[in-house]
């Protein structure tokens, strides 16, 4: 089944069409076109998908590109002054927003094509043998922002994108979402990497550390991983995959409630996490579905792109040259002494 067959089938009988409009709903349409100008920002394109006519509106600077390097035919080019989605489309009772239709648009996306899991693997590989260069290379008394700007250099040089670069150094390690400032890494750091790369995103989380000791914690928090990623099965809700994980917490000794201190992660692929899941969460595990579980704890975070299917998990953004220990029989990261 075709990206367009698979919107159209969302569409219920009294719908005429839907408009995408979220970058990572516009990229995935488009077969991974880029389609954020600012990394992290709104979609410079438009598409009304309808029964029988597909009509995709970028402005008049972004036709250029996206016609000649991501291979968009057919464009609607729209002057910069003037909106992407036009009221036409938003007053039609028959056409559907993005948001009507976000359970279903993300079911519709969940299960990858062939194509789009050779692109992963690759990308996987690519960047997370990058975050190995990088990792071994790096010294107590270099900065943060250092790191973080050699990183973004990886990422760049195989052809990707950088989406999320976290770096914390040893007296910021409290922190969760450690964004990257000028203080020394000291002996122990902690590298957070989220790649784009034809629309898709990989994400994963390494620790380096120059004294002997890994905290038990950061033991604890993979067996955490291990049971959500053993619970990860195609078919399952994941509001199940879920109340694995907040058990697990507390099986391995941790705070019953320390997954409430930081998102736990979920499907991903053209968005960083397609949802960030929930106790709430509807929907079920699909056959051929990315996931980037993130479990942590003060100091601890265990992260990477897995693929989801009925033969097990394959570790997308694993890397054989990075010190590895196996947990559940998978082989997991370990820190690494530079």
């Amino acid at each position: 089944m075709t990206t367009l067959d698979r919107v159209r089938a969302v569409l219920a009988d009294n719908d005429d069409g839907v408009v995408l409009e979220s970058a990572g709903a516009v990229s995935w349409f488009l077969g991974g076109a880029r389609v954020s100008v600012p990394l992290g920002g709104t979609s410079i394109a438009a598409v009304l998908v309808t029964r029988d006519d597909v009509i995709v509106r970028c402005h008049v600077m972004e036709a250029p590109r996206l016609a000649a390097e991501d291979g968009v035919k057919e464009l609607t080019e729209v002057a910069w002054t003037e909106p992407l989605v036009p009221d036409t489309w938003r007053r039609d009772p028959r056409i559907r927003a993005e948001g009507d239709l976000e359970l279903r648009l993300r079911e519709a996306r969940a299960s990858l094509s062939g194509l789009e899991i050779e692109r992963y693997r690759a990308l996987g590989a690519e960047v997370a043998a990058g975050v190995t260069a990088v990792a071994g290379s790096i010294r107590p008394e270099l900065s943060e922002q250092r790191v973080a700007g050699d990183l973004a250099r990886m990422v760049y040089s195989v052809g990707a994108e950088p989406v999320v670069l976290l770096v914390a150094g040893r007296m910021r390690l409290g922190l969760r979402h450690p964004l990257p400032t000028d203080a020394p890494l000291g002996a122990r750091a902690m590298l957070v990497v989220g790649a784009r790369r034809h629309g898709l995103i990989v994400n994963l989380t390494r620790w380096v550390q120059f004294d002997a000791d890994e905290p038990d914690a950061a033991r604890r928090i993979r067996a955490v991983e291990a049971d959500v990623l053993d619970a990860t099965v195609p078919g399952v809700p994941l509001r199940d995959v879920f109340a694995s994980l907040r058990r697990s917490y507390r099986a391995h000794g941790f705070d019953e409630d320390e997954w409430r201190r930081h998102h736990q992660g979920g499907p991903t692929g053209y968005f960083g996490r397609d949802p960030k899941v929930t106790p709430h969460t509807t929907g079920i595990v699909a056959e051929r579905q990315a996931y980037s579980w993130n479990p942590s704890a003060a100091g601890a975070k265990s992260e990477d792109t897995v693929l989801i299917t009925s033969a097990g998990v394959e570790l997308l953004t694993h890397d054989p040259a990075w010190p590895n220990t196996l947990v559940a029989g998978r082989p997991r990261p370990v820190p690494m002494t530079p």
